[in-house]
Parts: C-alpha cells; structure tokens; sequence
C-alpha cells in the first residue's frame, strides 16, 4: 500500500499568499498610501481610534506587511517550514487560532512598546517557533520536534534584534510572540494533545 500523496498546506500557502501580494504592492513599505489602512493605527498613543471606529482588521493586517526582501524572505520560509508542517499534523483550523491569537497579542504588544510603525510576520513566527519547541520537548504525541541547532540560531537572531545590530526590529512583537507560542504549547503538551 503506497503512503497518501500529502495535500498542500492551503492556509499558509494563503498566507504566504497574502504577505508576497501585499509587499509587492505597497512597494515594499514605500508606499505609505496602501500601508495606512493596514498599520495598526495612523497614531501613535492615541489609544488606536479606527479600532474602537470599528476597523477590528487593523488588530491582525500588520503580519502581512514587509519592509524588504530580506524581511519578507526570512519570514516566509519560517512560515511555510513552521505553519506547513504545523498545518500538516493538527490542521488549518489550529493554524489559523494560532496565527490569529498570535498575531494579534504580538501586534499589540508592539504598538504599546514602540506606536504604529511596524510591520511583518515575524511575531507569528516565533510564535509557532515556541510552540513547536516547547510541543516537541514534552509532549511525545506531537510527533514533530525542532532540531537544537535551530531553536538555538533562531534565539541568537532574537538576542541580535534586541541588540539592535540589524536595524528596526519589531522586538516586542517577537517577544511576545514567543512567550504566547512556549505558554500555548506548554498547555497543549500539558493536556497531551497531539
């Protein structure tokens, strides 16, 4: 009997997707014009007023902005590598809670940190990144594991950020992501959930 031929991640072909369309036509980030209805606010401090007017797509939309090639580069291979095989094993509609939770808890933690400037799927990123860390480590149902030399390359790119030694960084929005992605995996693996 051969194996079953394995279905394409949908949800993070979609979300790669998006992120590709939307740094292609906003420039990159060099036209302000398309980013503004997606930044988290147009002000900063101002206690996000198009969210309370209603525009709730602002809590999420700033994971699919990218300011380069490097920054879109490296978080869509994070993402097709971590939300794929994520997708794979426990399906789209965990991926999406995860990438939405995620997103959104990392964008506000940013916004508060540092206002409205910032964009990108790295939050989400290291989101997944703890939970397929923390999954893998103790929770033998999982079936995935991150090798070390990983885990270890990705936290010494999260100290470099924070050292500021490659430019602007959303560092908030990866801390918290990562706390939410080790607390969320250590609940699943708590429960023993595969």
């Amino acid at each position: 009997m051969s194996n079953p031929v394995r279905q394409l991640p949908s949800l993070t072909l979609a979300l790669v997707g998006a992120c590709v369309l939307i740094a292609l036509g906003s420039g990159f980030g060099s036209n302000i014009d398309a980013l503004r209805p997606l930044l988290i606010s147009n002000y900063r401090g101002a206690g996000l007023p198009e969210i309370a007017a209603g525009e709730v797509w602002r809590l999420l939309t700033p994971i699919f902005l990218h300011f380069g090639v490097l920054h879109i580069t490296f978080n869509m291979i994070w993402l097709w590598q971590l939300g794929g095989a994520l997708e794979q094993r426990q399906g789209w509609a965990v991926l999406l809670v995860l990438v939405v939770t995620i997103g959104v808890i990392s964008n506000l933690a940013q916004y508060y940190y540092g206002g409205p400037a910032f964009g990108g799927m790295s939050g989400v990123v290291y989101g997944l990144l703890g939970y397929f860390w923390i999954q893998g480590r103790f929770n033998p149902r999982f079936g995935m594991a991150l090798h070390k030399p990983v885990v270890i390359m990705m936290l010494i790119w999260f100290v470099v950020c924070w050292l500021g030694l490659v430019g602007p960084i959303a560092n908030m929005a990866h801390t918290a992501g990562l706390a939410l992605g080790i607390v969320v995996g250590l609940l699943f693996a708590m429960a023993g959930r595969p």
